[in-house]
């Protein structure tokens, strides 16, 4: 096979068009399939990102994300053997100006939402000043360069979920890149919006829980949903990154569709291959027969063949990675971080020599057992 690398890539720029044209074809479908690996990776595989976020649970109520939970829950949790810290977390869901300015939302309390949250990092003074103020609110970097805010502006955001209003002053700025899209503002401040009479007053979406140790987290979880088991609000407590996956089941089965996407794009890709180096083994019958005469083995005409396709589609992976690269880059945000990994990158390569190994096999096979007397009497 290395004897003949010369001649299988003359081959390959020798009609430097449709070479180009198959490219292309190639590196846009490989790009597609190495973001759908890149998603299912991290969707399903990634790890934590921190040492916070190995730590951290999230408790809502068992049956709904839409149901809501008791206030009085967050003193009985916080007293579970290996609980460090125990904070609120509830989704507003309002609008900004307008429904497009659309990002998360989220009443907490001021007082513990950094303890559980060691890796959102804000300047002292002023998360003191947000402590301090009500009507005060914290927004993520992504959202202060997105909407060019600065510490003092107003910000009004009119409700949906809830029938109340919020008119917030902007006192600090957080740092988390993968969180940096939200809006953090006083529980107690949505509490004083709602009538006494309203049942959302005491209640909170979820609650935030960190571990003392990461290897507590399962137990943590269980002792949690014992102690609520018989009640009328029921719990389930998971790790963040379990939370942020049953957010995927509003869609459906996500890894059916992620596989569905994988096997149309592989068979679109082997059917675009297939037919071109049908293509290109036709046109170069006489030519092939031309290689026999001359000593070449009807095994060297079957890798000259699978050679030329098996490259083609290995420069295709790797221009589809680096596209993959950029999708990834592109579409990370809102909380949900697209990591690339080198395991994304080796199996879209995998994948591409695959491809061009069985789109070209029995074109390469019909080649090598062609007569050769038949093949120099080939016209096309």
């Amino acid at each position: 096979m290395f004897s003949l690398a010369p001649l299988i890539f003359r081959n390959v720029l020798r009609n430097r068009r449709r070479s180009a044209l198959t490219l292309a074809s190639t590196a846009i479908s490989l790009a597609l399939l190495a973001f759908v690996v890149a998603l299912y990776q991290g969707f399903f595989l990634a790890g934590p990102q921190t040492p916070s976020e190995a730590s951290r649970l999230i408790t809502r109520h068992k049956v709904s994300l839409a149901q809501s939970l008791p206030s009085s829950y967050g003193d009985k949790i916080s007293r579970v053997p290996g609980v460090a810290a125990c904070s609120t977390l509830s989704w507003f869901g309002g609008v900004y100006i307008e429904r497009k300015n659309f990002f998360a939302q989220f009443a907490v309390d001021p007082d513990t939402i950094f303890e559980v949250h060691k890796d959102w990092i804000i300047p002292t003074d002023q998360l003191a000043a947000f402590k301090k103020s009500r009507t005060a609110c914290l927004a993520g970097q992504k959202l202060v360069d997105k909407f060019k805010w600065k510490i003092g502006d107003r910000i009004n955001i009119t409700g949906e979920i809830y029938p109340v209003n919020l008119e917030m002053t902007l006192v600090g700025i957080y740092q988390h890149p993968p969180q940096g899209e939200c809006v953090l503002f006083q529980r107690e401040y949505l509490r004083e919006l709602f009538s006494k009479s309203s049942a959302s007053r005491d209640t909170v979406g979820s609650y935030v829980l960190l571990a003392k140790d990461p290897e507590e987290v399962p137990r943590i979880a269980k002792a949690v949903d014992a102690m609520f088991g018989d009640s009328s609000y029921p719990t389930l407590t998971e790790s963040e990154q379990e939370f942020g996956r049953s957010f995927l089941a509003f869609l459906g089965n996500i890894k059916l569709f992620l596989a569905a996407i994988c096997a149309a794009v592989t068979f679109t890709i082997l059917l675009v291959s297939a037919n071109t180096v049908a293509m290109a083994v036709r046109e170069r019958t006489r030519e092939m027969a031309i290689l026999r005469t001359l000593g070449y083995s009807p095994g060297e005409i079957l890798q000259l063949v699978l050679g030329e396709a098996v490259v083609i589609s290995i420069i295709g992976g790797l221009i589809g990675i680096s596209g993959a690269f950029l999708m990834t880059k592109l579409a990370s945000g809102g909380g949900f971080p697209i990591p690339f990994e080198w395991p994304t990158a080796a199996v879209t390569l995998v994948a591409a020599a695959v491809i061009g190994l069985l789109s070209s096999l029995v074109p390469a096979i019909l080649a090598s057992r062609k007569n050769v007397v038949e093949s120099l009497r080939f016209a096309g």
